[in-house]
């Protein structure tokens, strides 16, 4: 029994030591924890306290340092305005350098062409205008639009990374939609739209051909891509085409445009008020759909004519009393072909008389110049030179017309200047025609009818306008002035038939220009407006020197 006691005696104590040690342990381990977190702590709180005071650092180095930027009155350094380094400039200093680099490209250079038409077009000609104020202004409000911080990091990233800033500009699209039309009228393939025209009993209708049309919002794009600020180089853009078809003859539109109901002409006195003769005119569609069913070049449709019985030329004179205006041209006699030209076309518009509201279409009135028609080949414009071609000369008719119709204040409604300066009349009083792509039109915008003359003789080419004087009449003008040169550039070409080593000029060169045309009215001598009537660009004539390969 003691032995027993003793032994659970022995195995209790045995237990309480176990549990004292148990207990010491966990009372070491909760010190060494709390020794731990307070050293966590500790260290936490220095941590805190360091990056508490390296904010307060860094926002007054941010400070000190928006501060000096802030004083400054200069660009940030990196930044580029079209790869022209702006750094560390005022904005003054940048607007100089980069206007004088804007006024160097003035007389850069853009060469177009296309086969063997070159057009030649600087800078200035294309009024190309940099946006230099705001560029600068975007570059100098780096750093400074923005909180401190934001500032800073903007400053900071540009001296790193650097920034480029695009500089915009502008052009007058205008001059470029006239070289479009240059190649579109003068090319040996252009288009050629279907057109007809009255003579004597019968329509003659031409069905027009495929050819190219210049792809005008593909070379604008081209052009705003080429143009730079910092290049001193000439740009070559070769014109991109498309092939197009004609449309095709539209027999009842033709129909509506000439069918007229007889009427004889009269007058009243009170009003007076004059209404011409009108012959009837129409013909079978059903017809003219069989001959236009087989394909040609050419159709003839037979009229139904209706003559009136009473005309306006045998009212007399009283019915176009007043000269309304007057135009003339001079043109050399001695050169019998196109003398012949000018007078066939002045011919065919000669007693024309057009009703108030009327349009008169010169293509339609003039018709085609062809050899069946009598007209000659004569020097004209065509593919960026001068050249021989059937009815040369006919423009001058329709230029001396323009004149007079803006003179007797009609309205004109198509008109459209040549591809170089012509010799009988400055630039901007001048007015082209092609068969099947450039018409001139106007309208009798009057409150009475109007008869045109025309007549050519003794190197004087005249059209002349009469009808009734209104109430109040205006002494009109037209002013002109040129507002940019284009200079011409020379073109060598090849020649076996001269010696090596010979050169020879086939054509001088002539600038191209820009012009201004106003209309100016006056009223017992004094100027009541000044309109503007066209803005025109006239190409460079190249000058073209042969060079002897024999």
């Amino acid at each position: 029994m003691i032995n027993v006691e003793e032994k659970k005696v022995e195995e209790q104590k045995q237990i309480d030591l176990e549990i004292d040690e148990k207990t010491e342990n966990n009372e070491k381990q909760e010190n060494i924890t709390i020794d731990t977190h307070s050293k966590k702590n500790k260290i936490g709180l220095i941590i805190g306290i360091i990056i508490l005071v390296l904010i307060f650092l860094l926002l007054i180095l941010s400070t000190i340092f928006a501060l000096i930027n802030s004083k400054s009155n200069k660009i940030v350094k990196g930044i580029y305005i079209e790869n022209v380094d702006m750094s560390d400039i005022t904005e003054e200093e940048a607007k100089n350098i980069l206007t004088e680099l804007a006024e160097k490209t003035k007389k850069n250079e853009i060469l177009f062409k296309y086969k063997e038409i070159e057009t030649p077009i600087t800078y200035e000609a294309l009024e190309v205008n940099f946006d230099i104020d705001s560029a600068i202004k975007d570059a100098y409000s780096l750093g400074r639009k923005g909180n401190i911080f934001q500032n800073n990091f903007d400053i900071l990233k540009t001296w790193i990374n650097g920034k480029s800033i695009k500089l915009n500009f502008s052009f007058d699209e205008n001059v470029i939609k006239q070289v479009c039309e240059n190649i579109n009228n003068t090319s040996a393939d252009s288009i050629v739209e279907p057109s007809y025209y009255v003579e004597n009993d019968k329509i003659i209708i031409t069905s027009g051909k495929k050819g190219i049309k210049v792809k005008e919002d593909e070379l604008m794009q081209t052009v705003k891509d080429s143009i730079k600020l910092n290049s001193d180089s000439s740009i070559l853009i070769d014109v991109q085409v498309s092939e197009e078809e004609p449309s095709a003859i539209d027999l009842e539109k033709i129909r509506s445009e000439i069918y007229k109901e007889v009427k004889d002409a009269y007058y009243t006195t009170n009003p007076f008020t004059i209404y011409p003769e009108v012959n009837g005119v129409d013909f079978d569609i059903e017809n003219a759909k069989t001959i236009i069913s087989e394909p040609k070049e050419q159709y003839e449709i037979p009229l139904i004519i209706t003559k009136a019985e009473k005309t306006v030329q045998e009212i007399g004179t009283e019915a176009f009393p007043d000269l309304l205006a007057t135009f003339s041209t001079k043109y050399n006699a001695g050169d019998t072909n196109r003398t012949t030209n000018l007078k066939l076309s002045a011919g065919k518009i000669n007693g024309t008389v057009l009703l108030p509201g009327d349009e008169f279409s010169y293509n339609k009135i003039v018709g085609e110049r062809t050899i069946q028609a009598g007209y000659k080949m004569a020097a004209t414009f065509s593919g960026g030179k001068v050249v021989d071609g059937l009815g040369g000369g006919i423009c001058q008719i329709s230029s001396t017309l323009y004149d007079a119709v803006v003179m007797a204040n009609l309205d004109v409604t198509v008109r459209r200047n040549h591809q170089f300066v012509t010799s009988y009349l400055p630039g901007g009083k001048d007015a082209t025609v092609v068969w099947g792509s450039q018409d001139f039109k106007f309208v009798n915008s009057r409150k009475y009818p109007v008869r045109i003359t025309a007549t050519v003789s003794g190197g004087v080419a005249t059209v002349q306008v009469w009808g009734v004087k209104e109430e109040v009449e205006y002494d009109i003008t037209i002013e002109t002035k040129k507002t940019a040169t284009i200079p011409y550039t020379t073109q060598y070409v090849k020649d076996s038939t001269l010696p090596k080593g010979t050169q020879k000029v086939v054509q001088n060169g002539n600038n191209g220009s820009k012009y201004e045309a106003y209309k100016v009215m006056r009223l017992n001598g004094e100027v009541v407006s000044r309109t503007l009537l066209s803005k025109d660009t006239y190409n460079a004539k190249n000058k073209i020197v042969k060079i002897g390969t024999k």
